[in-house]
């Protein structure tokens, strides 16, 4: 295909083939580009171990297992690995099997769900939680379970995907707003004054790493819209932020504004699954409508009982928060003095924000994985197509010498390519 580079995958969304079974021929025209498919071959590698600070991959670029810096992992805090969790979750494993074997309502409910559950919900100051199988189940189920046809919901620019799945299923009207502009908030929600409205906001913003301007949004509610309720993605910041790990919303002393507070457990926990904390009311008919948990197989309670180790090894101390705000400190601070564009991230998610070439981007990415640094490059359209970017998330588990090692590797390979284009100040 002439000049494939220029397209991306938001340019094949509609498919007219008569048959829906086959994708759009010009789609097909373009992912066999041989360029294409070198695009490509970055996504679904294999790992080849745990999700650690140094792992080891099958490399699609050359086919070969390689041992690399793994900056790709939402691991954390480590806890994936963490001694204690494992051996939580062999334990869970000898007792209740593999799976849970049936929908939470009819026979997949077991002691450990009911237990993690309220630990949740202590965790987090609110009367009641709910758990799914999934971090997107947990953000479609309860929007698809809370609003319908007539109600009004009011996202973010940047939000998850999730939450749009989500917002489609239930049939509200869907508006978003420029990021963290709080002008264009405000006239979206005086436009729809009186309808019932949600305004759903991240606590961390997945692409930037930036905060939510959750102040100025609280006392834009309590001024104005007091009939708005809102609801807190918590997925990049649960166990990581506030004095007490809980998430933005201890972190601004704000956590009895937020009326929904969501959370994932891939990440910082180190498991799999989704909660959502709210009061016990709306938690009880969520269990009622929300499909993403009624009609799906509930979270394997081996896993659970890891995710319950997860959440005390978290909250015993503040050792893992510290570290991990010690490493993001010592390497934000290395690359800034780098000159490389950071956008503006106010936390553990670290962009490198390399421009508009596609072809670039994949260049870097190549050379990067070749000088074992496993990270992974973000194009458009997850990214605005200027802004196409690598995605670096720091973890308390890393070591100083590894981080000097990856951080050597961005110099001879980033830095030097940016200089030599001038795209990078001296």
């Amino acid at each position: 295909m002439k000049n494939a580079l220029s397209f991306s995958l938001a340019d094949f969304f509609y498919n007219d083939s008569p048959n829906v079974l086959t994708p759009p021929s010009d789609f097909l025209e373009w992912i066999q580009d041989p360029q294409i498919q070198a695009g490509f071959s970055f996504f679904h590698q294999m790992l080849l171990d745990a999700p650690r600070s140094v792992t080891k991959i099958h490399s699609n670029i050359d086919g070969k297992d390689r041992r690399v810096i793994n900056f790709t992992s939402y691991n954390y805090l480590g806890l994936s690995t963490h001694p204690e969790v494992i051996q939580a979750v062999i334990d869970g494993v000898k007792k209740y099997g593999m799976g849970a074997s049936g929908s939470p309502m009819l026979s997949g409910t077991f002691d450990v769900h009911v237990q993690f559950a309220k630990k949740l919900a202590d965790f987090k100051k609110k009367e009641d939680c709910i758990l799914f199988s999934s971090g997107l189940g947990g953000n479609v189920g309860a929007l698809q379970g809370l609003l319908r046809k007539g109600d009004i919901l009011v996202m973010d620019e940047k939000i998850h995907k999730s939450l749009v799945d989500g917002g489609i299923l239930s049939g509200a009207k869907m508006i978003f707003f420029k990021h963290n502009d709080m002008q264009h908030l405000d006239q979206i929600l005086s436009e729809h004054k009186g309808k019932r409205t949600l305004l759903a906001v991240e606590g961390v913003y997945s692409m930037d790493g930036d905060l939510v301007k959750l102040p100025e949004i609280t006392q834009m509610i309590d001024s104005s819209y007091p009939n708005v309720a809102l609801y807190l993605d918590e997925a990049h910041s649960s166990l990581m932020f506030g004095k007490n790990g809980r998430g933005v919303g201890e972190h601004f002393g704000l956590e009895d504004k937020v009326g929904m507070d969501y959370g994932t457990l891939s990440k910082s926990f180190g498991g799999v699954g989704g909660f959502i904390c709210s009061n016990a009311l709306i938690v009880k008919y969520l269990r009622g409508y929300a499909s993403a948990f009624n009609f799906s197989c509930a979270p394997s309670p081996a896993i659970v009982c890891g995710l319950m180790k997860s959440l005390e090894v978290a909250t015993r101390d503040s050792s893992l928060r510290d570290k991990l705000w010690e490493n993001t400190k010592y390497f934000k601070d290395k690359l800034q003095a780098m000159k490389l564009n950071l956008g503006g991230t106010q936390s553990q998610v670290i962009p490198i924000i390399v421009g508009s070439s596609g072809e670039l981007l994949f260049e870097l990415a190549t050379e990067l994985q070749l000088k074992g640094l496993f990270l992974q490059p973000v194009d458009f359209p997850a990214v605005p197509a200027h802004e196409r970017r690598f995605r670096l998330s720091m973890t308390a588990q890393i070591e100083r010498e590894v981080m000097d090692e990856a951080l050597n590797i961005i110099e001879d390979v980033i830095v030097k390519k940016l200089k030599a284009k001038g795209m990078l100040g001296e």
